[in-house]
């Protein structure tokens, strides 16, 4: 016998608006239908169903424990068709927003001169940039992409390396002058050393003095939580710091800023990568957005950071 057709996706999206708005007169006002059209959906769906959704009261409206099962499963299915929508229309052409987050001189020395041709190549993506050096969670800030500087914790994201830095330890001429120039990393110990006040996978300053990298645990009277702006206070004096080589390039080009040490530089490099849900969900965007700084900025292959 064939069963009678049924908008299953309609009644879904009715009790999710239900449930969200509070109301079946709300909800009708928010899906541009009567209440009286919504409370029939409610009524016929509850009996084909054989349970009660919803517990009502001239003055209240509650789900039912049937009710609260349904809704979940209501709200995932409604997510996973807005999710292959919205996949079939990228295919054509990227589009939408694009959610991206990088540190704050990352993304302004590498990633803001690259979006102007980005967005010549694909017009139909707006580009919504957040600089920032605090750690993002990609799934609670609904960031697509997300810039990272040095190594990866474990996570399901996937992964793209786009290129590396060196590190130096940087003064300003004027802090040499006055407190004079370290010769040996041992040297540093009569010197302000500018420090993070974050947690790092290297507790002190390494150096190779001989066949061996040692790391010093250099000490100083101020810290920050970023490397512009522990490249800020080396500029003005403050003390010695050791950044990555990208932060200070330009300083050091215009000579506010110079090496030292550099015989006892032990070549580690700080990798970037750009992280991101991968999958067959991908939108086309997303995808688009990483080959391009891959191809402008290095071409290493995609990888699956462990998790």
């Amino acid at each position: 016998m064939a069963r009678d057709w049924v908008d299953r996706t309609g009644e879904m999206e009715v009790v999710a608006e239900v449930v969200a708005r509070g109301s079946f007169s709300a909800a009708a006002r928010a899906l541009d239908l009567t209440p009286s059209a919504i409370s029939r959906t409610v009524t016929k769906l509850e009996t084909r169903l054989g349970v009660r959704l919803f517990l009502r009261t001239t003055r209240a409206l509650a789900l039912t424990t049937e009710g609260e099962a349904y809704h979940r499963a209501a709200q995932r299915i409604l997510r996973d068709l807005d999710d292959a929508e919205r996949i079939a229309a990228d295919r054509g052409s990227p589009r939408g927003r694009l959610r991206v987050s990088a540190t704050l001189v990352h993304g302004r020395l590498a990633i803001v001169p690259l979006l102007g041709p980005f967005l010549e190549l694909y017009p139909d993506i707006m580009v919504d940039l957040s600089l920032t050096d605090t750690i993002i969670d990609l799934v609670e800030e609904r960031a697509d992409v997300a810039i990272r500087i040095g190594p990866l914790a474990d996570s399901n994201l996937m992964a793209r390396r786009l290129g590396d830095s060196g590190r130096s330890v940087i003064a300003s001429p004027d802090y040499l002058a006055r407190y004079g120039c370290p010769e040996a990393p041992n040297d540093l110990f009569a010197h302000n050393c500018i420090g993070f006040n974050f947690r790092r996978h290297q507790a002190g300053w390494p150096f190779r003095i001989g066949e061996e990298v040692v790391e010093l645990a250099v000490t100083g009277n101020v810290e920050a939580n970023n490397g512009e702006t522990v490249a800020q206070l080396a500029r003005e004096g403050i003390g010695i710091a050791r950044v990555g080589t990208f932060h200070v390039a330009e300083d050091i080009a215009a000579g506010r800023l110079v090496t030292v040490l550099d015989a006892f530089n032990p070549g580690d490099r700080e990798p970037f990568h750009a992280l991101f849900i991968g999958g067959a969900q991908m939108p086309a965007r997303v995808r688009v957005f990483v080959d391009y700084l891959a191809e402008r900025l290095g071409k290493d292959a995609l990888i699956a950071t462990p998790g």
